[in-house]
Formats: structure tokens, sequence, C-alpha cells
């Protein structure tokens, strides 16, 4: 290419448009242009291609134009025509990109996402159909990074034209049948006893699709979505584990009677495996208001749960599994407290009951593997003897053992006065009365055990009817 920021000097070379060789014509061969392209910027780069109209009007409609005798302001300079073509002083580059590509086409992967979507703007500015065709095809066929799709939206959309909307296909919105069929596949393999790998990325992407943060939801369960469908699915996903469960707690209760001395190595592995799965099953169940489907299972089974995690964690063994069942009976007992499930009042005197004492058992455990026991005053490094899982802190948070307190309390005020006096009786005879903190329901019993008469009197006097 022979470039420069002042104007060519031309000499003639005899009749317009006649080339003397017969060998293919290469951009910047001066001696057998018969065209000068000058590419101009707003910001004073100046750049001139010698050329052949031949070649510039067989690939570009626009110069097709330019160089016919229907455009008005064409300039002949010493037999040479000279095209004056304006861009942006960023798009020059691709500009002289395109004009080459008009000679010699030349594999567009070379430039990379981002270069070719420079060529892809020059080429649409100059009516380049092949070498935009070209572009439009290795975009849409290359892997991008961040970067590469930041660009892509800003620029792609621009250029207009229905042929360029393939570039963007990947990034659309998935229609809602293909999105409803892979949260499902995906459901199906978090609640599977599949690699815990695969598990996991599931369940990641699945709760990323229920968030609702600055954008809405990947997923509406509405009316009009087939809500009843999926949340049928989701349903059978869910009692699958639950059912697995419930046999593993059995058999690891069985396999504890019959062998008390073997190595729990192995059940406490699997143990919290199922219970960090149902963990995160609360938190989808939670989104898609389906907790009912959990906590009517969990609140029955309570016995035999608490009875497999003490048998499986004894003492301050597997801390971080007795603190993921503690965040599933919060997120049910809350469910429960704040009636979004209806249970009958012997079923939540039995849940209540159980995760009382786990709740006030367990939080004494993490307290003492974090010294915060008062009564122990043997330090840190003595008392964990150099365990890996109580080394570091461990504990669930705040607002976890809060919402677990506030909802046991409210659970227990929901209880007939008598069914409540066994429960407070039994949690202020308990050695780990400071949590759960039931001062709130006790004061509500004296409260209303002491003015029940008063407030009730007018009972006495309906007489009922015959």
């Amino acid at each position: 290419m022979a470039a420069s920021n002042q104007s060519p000097n031309f000499t003639r070379h005899g009749q317009s448009g006649m080339m003397r060789t017969a060998a293919r014509p290469q951009i910047g061969d001066r001696a057998t242009s018969d065209v000068v392209v000058r590419l101009r910027t707003p910001e004073g780069r100046d750049e001139w291609l010698y050329c052949h109209s031949a070649v510039l009007a067989a690939g570009s409609d626009y110069f097709a134009d330019r160089l016919s005798d229907a455009w008005p302001t064409c300039q002949i300079l010493d037999s040479r025509y000279c095209v004056e073509v304006r861009c942006a002083d960023l798009d020059l580059s691709s500009h002289v990109t395109a004009l080459r590509l008009l000679y010699a086409a030349e594999p567009v992967s070379r430039f990379g996402v981002r270069g070719a979507l420079g060529v892809l703007q020059a080429a649409e500015h100059l009516s380049c159909g092949r070498i935009a065709a070209a572009c439009a095809d290795y975009v849409e066929s290359a892997p991008w990074d961040e970067a590469d799709e930041e660009e892509i939206l800003a620029t792609v959309p621009s250029l207009g034209g229905a042929q360029y909307g393939r570039v963007l296909a990947r990034i659309r919105p998935a229609d809602p049948a293909p999105a409803t069929a892979i949260f499902l596949s995906a459901f199906r393999h978090a609640t599977a006893a599949a690699s815990r790998e695969l598990k996991s990325a599931a369940q990641e992407q699945l709760e990323y699709m229920l968030t609702e943060d600055d954008d809405a939801p990947l997923l509406a369960l509405d009316a009009s979505s087939g809500s009843d469908t999926v949340k049928s699915q989701v349903k059978d996903f869910v009692a699958g584990l639950l059912s697995r469960f419930n046999n593993f707690t059995s058999s690891a209760l069985t396999k504890q009677i019959e062998a008390p001395s073997s190595s729990n190595g192995e059940i406490q592995q699997e143990l919290h495996s199922f219970v960090s799965d149902i963990s995160w099953v609360c938190q989808v169940l939670g989104k898609l208001e389906m907790m009912r489907c959990l906590a009517a299972y969990w609140v029955g089974a309570s016995s035999d749960v608490v009875a497999a995690v003490e048998v499986a964690c004894p003492g301050s063994e597997c801390l971080k599994t007795r603190l993921k069942v503690l965040e599933i009976s919060a997120k049910v007992l809350e469910a429960v407290a704040f009636g979004n499930v209806v249970l009958p009042t012997e079923r939540r005197f039995h849940a209540v009951n159980f995760w009382i004492g786990f709740a006030g058992r367990t939080k004494h455990l993490v307290d003492q593997a974090n010294c915060g026991d008062e009564d122990n005053s043997t330090s840190c490094d003595d008392s964990n003897n150099g365990d890996a899982e109580t080394t570091a802190k461990i504990d669930l948070d705040g607002e976890v053992w809060q919402s677990l307190e506030s909802a046991v309390s409210a659970i227990v005020m929901t209880l007939p006065s008598n069914t409540q006096a066994e429960i407070l009786s039994m949690w202020l005879q308990s050695n780990h009365a400071a949590f759960p903190d039931l001062t709130e329901a006790f004061d509500a019993w004296c409260y209303r055990s002491k003015v029940a008469k008063r407030r009730l009197s007018f009972l006495n006097n309906i007489n009922p009817t015959p």
C-alpha cells in the first residue's frame, strides 16, 4: 500500500480503466492503478490507496456507484478517478483491511472476533457483500469471551439487516419450552445420586436461574407457562431424594445397632451429602413456593433425622453436618411459623419438641469448638487437638440462628396451654436453655395463663344449645 498524508503526484498512464498487464492486479500497484481511494477521518488522518476500478466495482456496490457515470461528484485527476471515503479514526485500519480483502481473500479468523467486527462494519459501509458475509460467518461460529460479547452487542444491532440476526442467536433469550426442559433436566441431576461435580454445577445454575437480581428469573412459573406440570415433576424429584434419605437414615441406625464400634466415616460422608442436597432443595422450594412438600416430610421424620445425626455425628464430630441439618430445620419451622405450611397441633408439637433439644446441643458444641464456652478454660489449640474441621471457626450465619429461635418460639405460642407448659418445662430443665431462647413464649404463656379465667369468664354464662 502506498500511503501518505499528502496528495499523490499523478502521472498519465493512458486510457482510464485500462491495465497494462494481464497479471492479477495488486492493491498499491501504482503502475496499473486507474483509481485512487482516499480515506479521510475527522481527526485529520489521510490514507491514499492505489486501486483498480474493475476490482472495486466487482466487489463493492458502493464503489460501483461512485465509479459510474451517474455519480456527479466523481473527480478525475491525471486520468485516474479519485474516490474520497470518510470514516471514523478508529475505523480507518478496518477500511484499509476491507479494501485489501477485495483483492485477495484471506481467512477472516486471522483478525480475531473484534478485528472481524471492525472489518464487518467497514464492509457494510462500503457495501462489500462477500466480505461482510465472511465476517458474519466467522463471528457467528467463533468462541467469544466476555469482551467479545460486549463488542458484538455494541456493533451488530447497529448494522441492521436480518442477515446478522444469526450472530446474536446464542445470546438471545431462550424460549419458555427449552428453558423449562433444561430446568427440569438439571433439577433431576441436582437431586439424584449423580457425581458431586455435576450435581454442584446443576444446583448452582438452577439457583441462579431462579434468582431475581438485576434481571428477572430465567424461569417464570405462572399459569401460562405450565407451572403445574413443572411443579409436579419437581415434587417427584424431591420425593425421590427424600425417599433415598429415609432409607439411608434407617440403614444407618440399623448398622450402628448391629456394629456400634464400626467406623462412621462413610456414613458421615453420605449423611453430609444428603443434608447438603436437602438444604439446597429448601432454597429452591422457597422460591417456587413449594415448601410444603418438604416441610411435611421433615416434621414427620424429625425423630429419625435427629437419631441418625446423633449416631453418625456424636459429640463435636461433623459439626458442619449438624449445622446443615439445623439450616433445613430453620427453613421448615419458619414456613410453619409464618403459616405458609399448615400442620395440625400434634405435628407442630412433635417438630419443636425434637428440634429444641437438638438445636441447644448443637449450639453448645459449636461454642465449644470455637472456644466460646465460658466454662471451657482450655486454649483453642488444646481443645481442638489439631482437628481440621474444628480448627477453623465453624458457625451458622447469625440470621439463621435468629430465624430458628424466632420460628420455634412462634410455633410454641400456637400450641394449647398445657402443651406449651410441657415444652417450656423441659426447656427450663435443659442444660442448654440458653438456646433457643424461649423467654418470649414463656412470658406469653405466663400472661395468658394468669388472665385466662378472667378473659374467658363469659363462657360460663353461655348456655349450650339443646
